[in-house]
């Protein structure tokens, strides 16, 4: 496994260098003196809240896939969310990586399962080394999205892995782990997207985006 240490490096997209990410990061943690878990946590709400979760219309471009493009666009799905994620928790010294695993969504409309291929999706997450040890999170599903479709928003305190939300506020089912899948340390462009090619070919209205026409929050289920 790559030390610690080397999950620290700006990368060609996790580029936390950049002035964006810098920005983001300082707005996020205005007090670089607090600890590295309260660090952690507050980029988990900055990059949960800060960045809306959408699909239809997604930048998959090199250039739209940079933490630095994500953190002034402002949306984006989980791989957008995530590689965000990783390159704010390196800039303030804690390594992470970036995971794909599969989930079954349970909740998801039938628009976005033909989008997909199904309701098994490629679900992108973070690992972070917090403590002297690694944590799972998952600073995806925004407050407002979460509302919508009657989801608790997944919390984060910085001492155990917040990944999945298992069931619904009704207590029906909605995501499903089914597998891991990969893991990436520099999350470099190509790899990332020949994965998702090879998971939901139907996904993809060019080389650099996901079909547009549709809106989760439009397609968020009506109260009943």
């Amino acid at each position: 496994m790559t030390t610690a240490t080397a999950l620290l490096a700006a990368t060609d997209l996790l580029d936390h260098e950049s002035d964006e990410v810098r920005r983001f990061v300082a707005a996020a943690v205005p007090d670089p003196s607090v600890s590295d878990r309260d660090k952690a946590v507050a980029l988990f709400y900055a990059v949960r809240d800060g960045v809306f979760y959408e699909v239809y219309g997604a930048d998959m471009s090199r250039d739209g896939l940079r933490a630095s493009a994500v953190s002034v666009a402002k949306t984006g799905f989980c791989l957008h969310k995530s590689i965000l994620y990783a390159a704010a928790t390196r800039a303030v010294g804690i390594p992470s990586r970036v995971l794909a695993g599969e989930v079954r969504n349970h909740l998801a409309s039938d628009k976005l399962k033909e989008l997909v291929g199904g309701e098994v999706f490629l679900h992108w997450l973070n690992e972070i080394h917090l403590d002297g040890r690694w944590l799972k999170t998952t600073p995806v599903f925004n407050k407002m999205l979460c509302k919508l479709y009657g989801i608790s928003p997944l919390e984060f305190d910085g001492t155990a892995d917040a990944v999945y939300h298992p069931f619904d506020d009704k207590g029906r089912r909605h995501m499903e782990f089914v597998g891991a899948v990969a893991s990436f340390d520099d999350v470099e462009h190509a790899a990332v997207i020949a994965l998702m090619r090879e998971r939901h070919p139907g996904m993809f209205a060019s080389a650099d985006a996901v079909h547009g026409g549709g809106s989760l929050v439009a397609e968020a289920p009506a109260a009943d």
